[in-house]
C-alpha cells in the first residue's frame, strides 16, 4: 500500500533528521561556486550534488528529504544512477522546488511576488512521475518600519494557498514557505517588529490555506525564525529567538500541522543549529520541529569539496558534521561543548 500524504509529512520531520535544501537557481548556484572559482556548468553543479547525495551516513540518519531544483531531479550520477534513486537509496525522500522566483510586485513598491502558478499542475504532475514527493514554493515578505503591505501580505499567502491545494491534488506534501526576510534594503527593524509582522504573516497564510481546502495534516511549514534585521545592531540569545518564535506558533500555527522545518534565512551555520536547539529545548510543543536548511548545511561542504575530485571525501565529511549538529538540534541537545568535541 503506497503511503499516505500525512505518512510522508510525518517522515519529513522525523527526530534527529532534516530537509536538504539543494534547489538553488542556477543564479544562486553560480554565486556559490564564485566563492570557491569554480564555473557554474551542468556538469559541476552535478558533481556538487553527487558529493552531497552520495554522503551515506549524513543522508541515512540525518536526511529526511532533498529540495531538488528542476535541473537535479532529471540528472544522474556519473555512474549513470538518477539523483533521485541515490536519495531514495540513502532512505530519503525526494521533493521539489516548483515556484519561478519572486519578481517586483506591480504598485507594491520594494515588494515581491512569487510566480509560477500557471501550468502548476501538469508541472507537478511530472514530478511525481519523476519521483518527487513533496514540493516547496517560497514567498518572500520585506520587512521595513512600513513594509510588509496588507496587499503583499495577502497575495502571497494566496499563491502559497493555491499552490499547497495543487500539491496535494498530484498526491504531493506541500511545504508552505512564507519567508519574512531578516536581511534587505532596510533591514534594520528589531526583533519586535519581526515578532509582530511573522505572527500576522502566518495568521494570513493559515487563513488562506484553510480557505482554499488544504488539508492542514499533509503539510509542513517552513518559516523564518524570529530574530531581529541583519542591520539592526541589535544582539539577542538562542533563549529570546526560541521563546519569541514559539509564541508566535502558538498564536498563528493550528496543533494538526505535523511540522515546521525551519529556513536559515542568512544566519550563520553555528548560529541557525543553536537557535533550533534552543527552539527544541521548550518542552510540550504539538508540532515536530526541524530544519530545511541550504547553505547553513552546505557551505562548509562547498569550502571543502572546493571543486575537486580529490576532495569529495572531506565534502562529505564536512557535511555529515553539520547534519549531526543539526540532527541533535532537534531533540534540543546540541551544545557549543559538542559542537567542538564533533569538529
Amino acid at each position: 500500500m503506497s503511503e499516505s500524504l500525512q505518512d510522508i509529512a510525518h517522515r519529513l520531520v522525523v527526530p534527529q533528521k532534516g530537509i536538504l535544501a539543494a534547489d538553488e537557481s542556477s543564479g544562486t548556484i553560480k554565486k556559490r561556486f564564485d566563492t570557491i572559482g569554480l564555473p557554474s556548468t551542468e556538469e559541476n553543479r552535478r558533481n556538487y550534488r553527487e558529493m552531497l547525495f552520495g554522503a551515506t551516513k549524513a543522508m541515512h540518519d540525518h536526511i529526511s528529504g532533498v529540495i531538488l531544483y528542476h535541473e537535479t531531479i532529471r540528472q544522474n550520477a556519473k555512474d549513470g544512477t538518477p539523483l533521485v534513486k541515490m536519495i531514495e537509496d540513502a532512505g530519503s525522500l525526494p521533493g521539489i522546488k516548483v515556484d519561478m522566483g519572486a519578481i517586483p510586485m506591480v504598485g507594491f513598491p520594494g515588494e515581491t511576488i512569487t510566480e509560477g502558478l500557471d501550468g502548476l499542475g501538469k508541472r507537478l504532475a511530472e514530478y511525481r512521475r519523476l519521483g518527487a514527493r513533496f514540493a516547496k514554493w517560497r514567498a518572500a515578505i520585506a520587512i521595513s518600519k512600513v513594509l510588509p503591505t496588507s496587499g503583499c501580505v495577502y497575495a502571497n499567502a494566496h499563491a502559497l494557498a493555491r499552490y499547497a491545494a495543487l500539491c496535494q491534488s498530484e498526491d504531493i506534501v506541500p511545504i508552505v514557505e512564507p519567508e519574512v526576510l531578516m536581511d534587505g534594503k532596510e533591514a534594520t527593524h528589531d526583533i519586535e517588529r519581526c515578532h509582530a509582522v511573522t505572527q500576522e504573516v502566518l495568521r494570513v497564510v493559515f487563513e488562506e490555506l484553510v480557505r482554499m481546502r488544504v488539508d492542514l495534516t499533509a503539510m509542513i511549514l517552513k518559516p523564518n525564525m524570529v530574530v531581529p534585521g541583519k542591520d539592526s545592531g541589535q544582539v539577542v540569545g538562542a533563549d529570546e529567538i526560541a521563546e519569541r518564535t514559539v509564541a508566535v506558533f502558538h498564536a498563528s500555527v493550528p496543533t494538526v500541522v505535523p511540522g515546521i522545518a525551519f529556513l536559515s534565512g542568512g544566519q550563520g551555520d553555528e548560529e541557525a543549529t543553536a537557535n533550533l536547539s534552543a527552539i527544541n529545548r521548550i518542552k510540550g510543543l504539538p508540532w515536530k520541529i526541524t530544519f530545511s536548511y541550504g547553505r547553513a548545511l552546505q557551505a562548509a561542504a562547498l569550502k571543502a569539496w572546493d571543486g575537486k575530485d580529490a576532495n569529495v571525501e572531506a565534502g562529505r565529511a564536512a557535511f555529515l558534521h553539520r547534519a549531526e549538529m543539526n540532527g541533535l538540534a532537534t531533540l534540543g541537545e546540541w551544545s557549543e561543548a559538542k559542537e567542538k568535541a564533533a569538529a
